[in-house]
Protein backbone atom coordinates (compact mmCIF):
# COMPACT_ATOMS: atom_id res chain seq x y z
CA UNK A 1 0.00 0.00 0.00
CA UNK A 2 1.21 3.35 -0.48
CA UNK A 3 -0.77 6.28 1.47
CA UNK A 4 -0.82 10.00 0.78
CA UNK A 5 -1.80 12.24 3.07
CA UNK A 6 -4.01 14.89 2.23
CA UNK A 7 -5.35 16.29 4.92
CA UNK A 8 -5.09 15.48 9.26
CA UNK A 9 -2.83 13.91 11.23
CA UNK A 10 -2.42 10.75 12.93
CA UNK A 11 -0.16 7.68 14.54
CA UNK A 12 0.79 4.87 12.29
CA UNK A 13 1.50 1.28 14.81
CA UNK A 14 2.41 -1.57 12.84
CA UNK A 15 4.76 -4.70 13.31
CA UNK A 16 7.73 -2.55 13.01
CA UNK A 17 6.76 -0.08 16.10
CA UNK A 18 5.38 3.27 15.75
CA UNK A 19 5.37 6.90 13.56
CA UNK A 20 3.77 9.59 13.57
CA UNK A 21 1.65 10.88 9.83
CA UNK A 22 0.76 14.66 8.65
CA UNK A 23 -0.31 16.26 5.98
CA UNK A 24 1.49 15.47 2.64
CA UNK A 25 3.09 12.22 3.83
CA UNK A 26 4.05 9.40 1.86
CA UNK A 27 3.38 6.30 3.60
CA UNK A 28 4.79 3.07 2.25
CA UNK A 29 3.25 -0.08 3.93
CA UNK A 30 4.79 -3.28 2.70
CA UNK A 31 2.30 -6.17 1.78
CA UNK A 32 2.14 -8.27 4.67
CA UNK A 33 2.66 -5.74 7.72
CA UNK A 34 -0.40 -5.70 10.36
CA UNK A 35 -0.89 -1.67 10.75
CA UNK A 36 -3.32 0.29 12.28
CA UNK A 37 -3.78 4.26 12.24
CA UNK A 38 -4.71 6.48 15.48
CA UNK A 39 -6.23 9.36 14.58
CA UNK A 40 -5.46 12.84 16.31
CA UNK A 41 -6.80 15.09 13.44
CA UNK A 42 -9.55 14.16 11.20
CA UNK A 43 -7.39 12.81 8.26
CA UNK A 44 -8.18 12.66 4.23
CA UNK A 45 -6.12 9.60 2.94
CA UNK A 46 -5.03 8.60 -0.57
CA UNK A 47 -4.57 4.83 -1.06
CA UNK A 48 -2.81 3.14 -4.09
CA UNK A 49 -2.61 -0.37 -4.06
CA UNK A 50 -0.05 -2.65 -5.92
CA UNK A 51 -1.89 -5.61 -6.80
CA UNK A 52 0.29 -8.89 -7.41
CA UNK A 53 3.45 -6.35 -7.00
CA UNK A 54 5.34 -3.44 -4.64
CA UNK A 55 6.52 -0.41 -4.74
CA UNK A 56 9.76 0.53 -4.55
CA UNK A 57 12.09 3.66 -5.49
CA UNK A 58 12.61 4.47 -9.12
CA UNK A 59 16.14 4.40 -10.83
CA UNK A 60 17.43 7.51 -11.24
CA UNK A 61 19.43 7.41 -14.51
CA UNK A 62 22.19 10.11 -15.03
CA UNK A 63 20.43 12.23 -12.69
CA UNK A 64 22.18 10.44 -9.36
CA UNK A 65 20.94 8.28 -6.66
CA UNK A 66 20.41 11.46 -4.24
CA UNK A 67 17.53 13.03 -7.08
CA UNK A 68 14.68 14.08 -6.43
CA UNK A 69 15.01 13.13 -2.61
CA UNK A 70 18.18 11.99 -0.44
CA UNK A 71 16.88 9.00 0.46
CA UNK A 72 18.52 9.32 4.04
CA UNK A 73 14.99 11.18 4.67
CA UNK A 74 13.07 8.39 4.32
CA UNK A 75 11.98 7.03 7.95
CA UNK A 76 11.02 4.35 9.39
CA UNK A 77 8.81 3.05 11.94
CA UNK A 78 10.65 2.90 15.44
CA UNK A 79 9.87 0.72 19.11
CA UNK A 80 9.69 3.90 21.06
CA UNK A 81 7.50 4.98 24.69
CA UNK A 82 4.49 5.24 22.22
CA UNK A 83 4.70 1.76 20.74
CA UNK A 84 5.33 -0.01 24.49
CA UNK A 85 2.42 2.03 25.75
CA UNK A 86 -0.36 0.53 23.29
CA UNK A 87 0.49 -3.01 23.61
CA UNK A 88 -2.29 -4.10 26.35
CA UNK A 89 -4.69 -1.07 25.80
CA UNK A 90 -7.38 -3.50 24.57
CA UNK A 91 -8.15 -6.93 25.12
CA UNK A 92 -9.76 -7.84 21.94
CA UNK A 93 -8.22 -7.18 18.15
CA UNK A 94 -9.23 -7.98 15.08
CA UNK A 95 -6.91 -8.07 11.80
CA UNK A 96 -8.38 -7.23 8.71
CA UNK A 97 -6.72 -9.25 5.61
CA UNK A 98 -7.35 -8.95 1.88
CA UNK A 99 -6.78 -11.60 0.06
CA UNK A 100 -7.55 -12.33 -3.82
CA UNK A 101 -10.29 -9.51 -3.58
CA UNK A 102 -11.80 -10.90 -0.33
CA UNK A 103 -11.32 -9.77 3.23
CA UNK A 104 -11.13 -12.47 6.26
CA UNK A 105 -11.14 -11.28 9.95
CA UNK A 106 -8.53 -12.55 12.41
CA UNK A 107 -9.35 -12.06 16.12
CA UNK A 108 -6.80 -12.11 18.67
CA UNK A 109 -7.43 -11.90 22.86
CA UNK A 110 -4.07 -9.41 22.85
CA UNK A 111 -2.82 -6.94 20.34
CA UNK A 112 -0.73 -8.84 18.08
CA UNK A 113 1.36 -5.31 17.54
CA UNK A 114 3.86 -6.37 20.28
CA UNK A 115 6.58 -6.60 18.50
CA UNK A 116 9.93 -6.11 20.72
CA UNK A 117 12.54 -5.38 18.03
CA UNK A 118 12.95 -6.49 14.14
CA UNK A 119 16.01 -6.93 12.03
CA UNK A 120 15.90 -6.58 7.97
CA UNK A 121 15.50 -4.00 5.29
CA UNK A 122 11.98 -4.90 4.91
CA UNK A 123 9.86 -1.78 6.64
CA UNK A 124 7.13 0.65 5.89
CA UNK A 125 8.80 4.34 4.98
CA UNK A 126 7.74 7.78 4.94
CA UNK A 127 8.42 10.53 2.52
CA UNK A 128 6.86 13.75 2.77
CA UNK A 129 6.55 16.05 -0.30
CA UNK A 130 8.06 18.55 1.37
CA UNK A 131 11.58 16.73 1.55
CA UNK A 132 11.10 16.27 -3.03
CA UNK A 133 13.79 18.74 -4.53
CA UNK A 134 12.09 18.86 -8.40
CA UNK A 135 14.18 18.87 -11.33
CA UNK A 136 14.33 21.84 -13.32
CA UNK A 137 15.78 23.54 -16.69
CA UNK A 138 15.05 27.47 -17.49
CA UNK A 139 14.78 26.71 -21.20
CA UNK A 140 12.70 23.05 -21.48
CA UNK A 141 9.53 21.70 -20.17
CA UNK A 142 10.47 18.61 -18.66
CA UNK A 143 8.04 16.03 -18.88
CA UNK A 144 6.83 14.62 -15.94
CA UNK A 145 8.00 11.07 -16.33
CA UNK A 146 11.44 12.49 -14.23
CA UNK A 147 9.10 13.39 -11.24
CA UNK A 148 8.76 9.84 -10.12
CA UNK A 149 8.92 8.94 -6.54
CA UNK A 150 7.74 5.17 -6.14
CA UNK A 151 6.88 2.67 -8.89
CA UNK A 152 5.64 -0.88 -9.04
CA UNK A 153 4.58 -3.14 -11.90
CA UNK A 154 1.86 -1.59 -14.13
CA UNK A 155 1.93 1.95 -12.23
CA UNK A 156 4.30 5.41 -11.68
CA UNK A 157 3.65 8.01 -9.09
CA UNK A 158 5.04 11.28 -9.39
CA UNK A 159 4.83 14.27 -7.61
CA UNK A 160 4.60 17.77 -8.76
CA UNK A 161 6.17 20.29 -6.31
CA UNK A 162 6.56 24.54 -6.06
CA UNK A 163 8.96 25.33 -8.69
CA UNK A 164 10.46 28.71 -10.86
CA UNK A 165 8.84 28.65 -14.19
CA UNK A 166 11.15 28.07 -17.63
CA UNK A 167 12.33 31.75 -17.80
CA UNK A 168 13.71 31.85 -21.43
CA UNK A 169 11.83 33.38 -23.77
CA UNK A 170 11.50 30.46 -26.34
CA UNK A 171 10.88 27.88 -23.58
CA UNK A 172 7.60 26.26 -23.33
CA UNK A 173 5.74 27.59 -20.22
CA UNK A 174 3.07 24.44 -20.01
CA UNK A 175 2.85 21.10 -20.82
CA UNK A 176 2.49 20.45 -24.25
CA UNK A 177 -0.97 19.08 -25.91
CA UNK A 178 -0.52 15.41 -25.38
CA UNK A 179 -2.16 11.66 -25.23
CA UNK A 180 -0.84 8.70 -23.18
CA UNK A 181 -0.91 5.79 -25.29
CA UNK A 182 -0.25 3.32 -22.77
CA UNK A 183 -1.21 4.50 -19.66
CA UNK A 184 -4.13 5.96 -17.61
CA UNK A 185 -3.09 9.10 -16.46
CA UNK A 186 -4.89 10.25 -13.05
CA UNK A 187 -3.91 13.25 -10.95
CA UNK A 188 -5.25 14.26 -7.76
CA UNK A 189 -4.56 17.81 -6.10
CA UNK A 190 -2.91 18.72 -3.20
CA UNK A 191 -2.93 22.26 -2.98
CA UNK A 192 -2.00 25.26 -4.42
CA UNK A 193 -3.34 26.00 -8.25
CA UNK A 194 -2.39 23.68 -10.40
CA UNK A 195 -0.59 25.18 -13.50
CA UNK A 196 -1.74 23.70 -16.07
CA UNK A 197 -5.57 23.70 -15.16
CA UNK A 198 -8.54 26.16 -14.50
CA UNK A 199 -11.24 25.55 -11.94
CA UNK A 200 -9.20 23.26 -10.13
CA UNK A 201 -9.54 22.75 -6.19
CA UNK A 202 -7.44 20.85 -3.66
CA UNK A 203 -9.26 17.90 -2.86
CA UNK A 204 -10.05 17.27 -6.61
CA UNK A 205 -8.87 14.63 -8.95
CA UNK A 206 -8.79 14.22 -12.81
CA UNK A 207 -8.93 11.23 -15.18
CA UNK A 208 -7.54 11.15 -18.39
CA UNK A 209 -7.99 8.17 -20.13
CA UNK A 210 -5.13 6.46 -22.43
CA UNK A 211 -5.58 7.57 -26.15
CA UNK A 212 -7.95 10.81 -25.10
CA UNK A 213 -5.87 13.60 -26.34
CA UNK A 214 -4.85 16.51 -23.35
CA UNK A 215 -3.20 19.17 -22.22
CA UNK A 216 -3.75 23.03 -20.65
CA UNK A 217 -6.71 24.39 -20.46
CA UNK A 218 -7.28 27.87 -22.30
CA UNK A 219 -6.84 30.22 -19.34
CA UNK A 220 -3.38 28.50 -18.05
CA UNK A 221 -1.89 28.77 -21.57
CA UNK A 222 -2.69 32.32 -21.57
CA UNK A 223 -1.20 32.88 -18.25
CA UNK A 224 2.14 30.81 -19.26
CA UNK A 225 2.15 33.12 -22.77
CA UNK A 226 2.43 35.92 -20.45
CA UNK A 227 4.98 35.39 -18.45
CA UNK A 228 2.64 36.28 -16.14
CA UNK A 229 3.89 33.80 -13.38
CA UNK A 230 7.59 33.28 -12.01
CA UNK A 231 6.90 30.26 -9.87
CA UNK A 232 4.03 27.17 -9.79
CA UNK A 233 2.78 26.34 -6.28
CA UNK A 234 1.14 23.33 -6.93
CA UNK A 235 1.68 20.28 -4.98
CA UNK A 236 0.00 17.10 -6.84
CA UNK A 237 0.25 13.27 -7.76
CA UNK A 238 0.24 11.96 -10.72
CA UNK A 239 -0.51 8.46 -11.16
CA UNK A 240 -0.16 6.56 -14.07
CA UNK A 241 -1.65 2.96 -14.85
CA UNK A 242 -0.98 0.68 -16.99
CA UNK A 243 -4.02 -1.30 -16.13
CA UNK A 244 -7.24 0.61 -17.19
CA UNK A 245 -9.12 2.13 -14.39
CA UNK A 246 -12.41 2.31 -14.08
CA UNK A 247 -14.50 4.55 -12.51
CA UNK A 248 -16.97 3.14 -9.03
CA UNK A 249 -20.74 4.41 -9.73
CA UNK A 250 -21.00 5.92 -6.38
CA UNK A 251 -17.77 7.50 -7.75
CA UNK A 252 -19.56 9.00 -10.58
CA UNK A 253 -23.11 9.84 -8.86
CA UNK A 254 -21.99 11.69 -6.30
CA UNK A 255 -17.99 13.30 -7.07
CA UNK A 256 -18.31 13.49 -10.78
CA UNK A 257 -17.91 17.52 -12.07
CA UNK A 258 -19.72 16.56 -15.22
CA UNK A 259 -18.75 20.27 -16.64
CA UNK A 260 -15.25 19.12 -16.89
CA UNK A 261 -15.12 17.82 -20.70
CA UNK A 262 -15.81 21.33 -21.28
CA UNK A 263 -12.92 22.69 -19.97
CA UNK A 264 -10.87 23.09 -22.65
CA UNK A 265 -13.31 25.31 -24.56
CA UNK A 266 -12.49 28.14 -23.35
CA UNK A 267 -15.50 29.03 -21.71
CA UNK A 268 -16.04 29.70 -17.81
CA UNK A 269 -17.76 26.84 -16.49
CA UNK A 270 -19.25 25.61 -12.98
Amino acid sequence: LLFFVHEGAGELFCDYGHMAMRDGDYVVIPRGTQWRILITTPMKILMIEAIDSHFELPDKGILGAHAIFDPAVLERPTINQSFKDQYDNQAHWDVYVKRRGDVSVISYAFNPLDAIGWHGTLMPVKLNWRDLRPVMSDRYHIPPSVHTVFEARNIVVTTFCPRPIESDPGALKVPFYHNNDDYDEFIFYHQGQFFSRDNIKPGMATLHPAGITHGPHPGAFAVGANHTRAATDEVALMIDTRNALYVSESMSVEAEDINYVHSWKGIQYP
